[in-house]
C-alpha cells in the first residue's frame, strides 16, 4: 500500500519564499561498529552495523515521501549501504560521487579516542579544543574537504529543475563544515554546531532571491509520525564520520 501525502510541515512564509526552489536533502549514512567504538572511519571502508541498517530502513520511507528526483552518494561503503535503502524505497539509482567522502582522518583512522590521546597526544589536544582532525598527520583540512563537497553540491543543486529535490547521502564531520561554508558562514560557525545523528538530515532550499537557505537540520525518522508504523527513533551520540 502506498504511503499517504505529507503534509507540509513548513510556514506560509517558508513556503512562500521557496515556492518552485530546488531542495538537497543532506543524509548522515547509518551507524557502524566504528561509531560506536568511537573509532575514526575517515576514508575506510567500514559496513553498517545492525542498528545501522535499522536506522536507514527507517529514513528511507520518509524521505520518499519528498518525491526525489534525484540521489547521491559517497562511494563509501556506509554510505552507499544507506543509500541502497533510499534507493528501493523511492525507485532511484545513486550516482556516487567521491568528492562525498568523508575527511581523509590520516593516520588517525582506526585509532579510539584513547588511543589516539596516547599516540597523538598534540593532536589530540588541539581536537579536545575542538580542530576537527586535531592536524594529526595525513589528514584533510577544512579547505580540502571544502574544496571538493562545496563545488559538488552546487553541481547536484544546479541539475534538478525548479521544484525538484535531489537526496545526497554523505557523513557527518564533512557534512557540517561543507553546510557552513555553502551557506557563506563563516568557517568558525562550524564549532558551533553539532554533528547530526546517524542517518539524521538537513535540507537546503533555493530562497526566491537565489540564495541556498537551511530549511530543517538533523530530522530523524521517529515512530508513530508517518509510516511505517512502529519506526524506531534512532538518536545516537555515536563519533561523526
Amino acid at each position: 500500500m502506498s504511503a499517504p501525502p505529507r503534509p507540509d510541515q513548513r510556514s506560509a512564509v517558508e513556503i512562500a519564499e521557496t515556492v518552485g526552489s530546488r531542495r538537497l536533502v543532506l543524509l548522515r549514512h547509518g551507524r557502524t561498529a566504528w561509531n560506536l567504538e568511537g573509532r575514526a572511519q575517515g576514508h575506510s571502508d567500514v559496513t553498517l552495523d545492525d542498528t545501522g541498517r535499522a536506522q536507514a530502513a527507517a529514513a528511507a520511507p520518509y524521505l520518499a515521501l519528498l518525491r526525489p528526483a534525484a540521489l547521491w552518494s559517497s562511494d563509501l561503503a556506509r554510505a552507499r549501504e544507506t543509500a541502497s535503502y533510499v534507493e528501493a524505497a523511492t525507485g532511484l539509482v545513486a550516482t556516487t560521487d567521491p568528492r562525498l567522502r568523508e575527511f581523509d582522518v590520516g593516520e588517525r583512522a582506526g585509532l579510539t579516542v584513547a588511543e589516539f590521546a596516547e599516540k597523538y597526544p598534540e593532536a589530540h589536544a588541539r581536537w579536545a579544543s575542538g580542530h576537527i582532525t586535531g592536524g594529526v598527520p595525513g589528514a584533510e583540512t577544512i579547505a580540502d574537504v571544502t574544496g571538493r563537497m562545496v563545488p559538488a553540491l552546487h553541481e547536484m543543486v544546479a541539475s534538478l529543475a525548479p521544484g525538484q529535490t535531489g537526496i545526497v547521502v554523505t557523513h557527518g564531520a564533512c557534512l557540517k563544515v561543507s553546510l557552513v561554508a555553502l551557506l557563506g558562514l563563516p568557517i568558525e560557525a562550524d564549532e558551533a554546531i553539532f554533528v547530526m545523528d546517524n542517518c539524521g538530515w538537513a535540507t537546503i532550499a533555493e530562497h526566491r532571491s537565489g540564495r541556498l537557505r537551511l530549511s530543517s537540520y538533523n530530522e530523524t525518522a521517529h515512530p508513530g509520525v508517518l509510516p511505517p508504523e512502529g519506526t524506531p527513533d534512532f538518536a545516537s551520540d555515536a563519533p561523526s564520520g
